[in-house]
């Protein structure tokens, strides 16, 4: 987690206003969730297995998008994509917009969606790439204090066992899925035992710290 950068104990994140995520800048106006180095790797291996692909026009979304840095890289990355994001907080939505005008993206690629989840979301995704909140708020003597004090709470604990929004999240997804679809989420390492009784369940990967942080389920046909 960030560390305390200072006196204030302010993230530093939070005081320059932005961060590096992958080939962009990610603009932090809202104060969402700050992008971590982990999400950032595990989001370059689906950028990568996108590209191997060759998926003509993929469609993405990216699920609790806080400052929307997953879906950002994406458009980014690769030009004919389209992205869905999705944020509960709507004040975080200006923010996206933002990173999405930064970044000199095309916005006629993308959109922005309220609501809990897939509350508001009708369409098929090849991917669905989603860092929801998912620490144990049991474990919550983890977590830097500064983490606490500055960044938003609903992007951090994930209910019972840190779990509530990740089994919600696999019990809805494969409708929002195309055939052979997949969907990433990130976790803690102990969760992913849980999660892999999941049906669509593949694989569970490591970070570039060796720490099990990411699965990849898929929807069959």
């Amino acid at each position: 987690m960030m560390k305390k950068m200072s006196n204030s104990d302010e993230p530093e994140a939070y005081a320059i206003g932005s961060i590096p995520f992958i080939h962009t800048q990610i603009y932090l106006d809202s104060h969402p969730l700050i992008p971590r180095t982990e999400t950032e790797y595990w989001v370059n291996e689906v950028i990568k297995e996108i590209n191997d692909k060759n998926i003509l026009h993929p469609r993405i979304l990216d699920l609790c998008a806080g400052s929307g840095c997953i879906g950002i890289a994406i458009m980014k990355e690769l030009e004919d994509a389209t992205v869905d994001f999705v944020e509960i907080e709507e004040k975080h939505h200006d923010t996206i917009r933002k990173n999405i005008l930064e970044n000199k993206l095309d916005n006629s690629k993308a959109r922005i969606f309220g609501g809990s989840l897939f509350e508001k979301i009708s369409d098929k995704y090849d991917f669905i790439l989603s860092n929801p909140p998912y620490i144990n708020p049991a474990l919550k003597y983890r977590v830097e204090e500064s983490v606490i004090d500055h960044e938003p709470e609903q992007a951090l604990f994930g209910g019972k066992d840190g779990l509530e929004i990740i089994k919600e999240i696999l019990s809805k997804a494969e409708f929002y899925l195309k055939p052979d679809g997949s969907l990433y989420i990130e976790h803690e390492p102990e969760q992913a035992e849980i999660i892999s009784e999941s049906p669509m369940y593949l694989n569970s990967f490591k970070d570039q710290f060796g720490v099990t942080r990411f699965s990849q389920f898929r929807k069959g046909r």
